[in-house]
């Protein structure tokens, strides 16, 4: 088993060279584990295991190499519903409401992406976001901390969002 801790680069600022590309399947939701044991596409069994900061595992990320061989993740397309807001409002309002739900949002460009629930994707037709699903590679999700709402003071996270997307 080939012991992993640490990333080594992204195959895309990375030359290869003569090296065999080895991919680690993941799907989205296994790329913020600390401890995971699995097999490489090629059957080579890897160990990852984070003792410090925790790192999200991004799609084209180096775990492994040496001079014959480089060992990278690889993230499975997955079932998303897909918004493409039309003005900052509509994002502001589209990520309050998912993030409400402490749903998973990935923001690709100028598109919203969610990992495909049904009910959501209703009432995002209802509200005439024109959600669409499709199968996507769920990546650089959106991190954030999460402060308690306020009570009684009458301001609330969605109001500040509002205040900032309405200012000239």
């Amino acid at each position: 088993m080939i012991l992993i801790n640490s990333i080594q680069g992204n195959v895309q600022s990375f030359d290869p060279g003569a090296r065999v590309l080895d991919l680690l399947q993941l799907e989205w939701f296994e790329t913020g584990k600390k401890i995971m044991r699995r097999h490489t596409r090629d059957g080579r069994e890897i160990g990852w295991k984070v003792v410090k900061e925790l790192p999200v595992l991004q799609d084209g990320d180096i775990l492994w190499k040496d001079d014959h061989t480089l060992i990278a993740v690889s993230i499975l397309p997955a079932a998303a519903i897909v918004l493409k807001p039309l003005s900052m409002l509509d994002m502001a309002t589209i990520c309050y409401e998912i993030g409400n739900k402490h749903l998973p949002l990935f923001i690709v460009n100028e598109e919203v992406l969610v990992p495909y629930e049904d009910p959501l994707f209703r009432w995002l037709e209802a509200k005439g976001y024109a959600p669409r699903q499709e199968q996507r590679v769920l990546t650089n999700m959106l991190r954030s901390n999460v402060l308690p709402h306020e009570h009684g003071s009458g301001t609330t996270l969605f109001s500040k969002i509002l205040q900032l997307t309405t200012k000239s």
